[in-house]
């Protein structure tokens, strides 16, 4: 297999395309060198049987968003951050299988969230600016999390786009989205609602209470 580094600028990182909840995304990922690209990519493209994407690294400090609504009416929730930090030392500042499925235990969980994060009025609002054009302009409806990271320059990009988020209702289990509703005042069951209610609108669906 040949592949072509024009306009690749290391540090890359390479990932299956198909895959949810981290599979497939490692430390092994990451290629900090030209020799390293072909034989990261070989072995994701034999183990998983799909195609890879090979993307720039971004050094930046990590966020996933929860969106609630559609449209105009579309929110961003307080933004949870990712503590690097809390990883073993040494570790690569990603949240991947090895946090989420490794490092991560009910008998030692990592302190990997933060929520709301600890960020500048002017980052928040530039991180709430870019998921909410990526919401709109994917068409993604009701609700979504969206992960953001910061490339050199301290601009937020999109990662990933989860339009069926993670909903976990026990608050031991790190899931995001219910964490992020949680710090906006949200229980779970006012979270569910509210995308019920947002689909409910969408449609033009009248809901028992007169809600439409």
């Amino acid at each position: 297999m040949a592949l072509s580094q024009r306009a690749l600028s290391m540090p890359l990182f390479a990932k299956p395309v198909h895959e949810g909840s981290s599979k497939g995304i490692t430390e092994r990922n990451y290629i900090g060198s030209p020799d390293l690209l072909e034989p990261v990519v070989t072995e994701l493209l034999e183990r998983y049987a799909q195609p890879v994407i090979v993307e720039s690294f971004l050094p930046g400090a990590e966020f996933t968003c929860g969106v609630l609504g559609n449209a105009a009416s579309a929110r961003v929730l307080p933004i949870v951050s990712m503590n690097f930090a809390s990883l073993p030392a040494g570790a690569l500042p990603i949240y991947g299988f090895e946090a989420k499925w490794i490092w991560d235990r009910p008998d030692q969980p990592l302190e990997i969230f933060e929520c709301p994060a600890r960020i500048s009025d002017t980052l928040r609002a530039d991180i709430e600016a870019v998921v909410l054009d990526a919401y709109r302009v994917l068409g993604c409806r009701d609700w979504s999390r969206i992960d953001v990271r910061l490339d050199a320059d301290g601009r937020p990009n999109i990662v990933e786009v989860n339009p069926l988020p993670g909903i976990l209702p026990d608050p031991s289990d790190n899931s995001c989205l219910p964490k992020a509703a949680r710090a906006a005042g949200l229980d779970y069951d006012a979270l569910i609602g509210a995308a019920l209610i947002a689909a409910a609108d969408r449609q033009g669906v009248v809901l028992s209470g007169g809600r439409a």
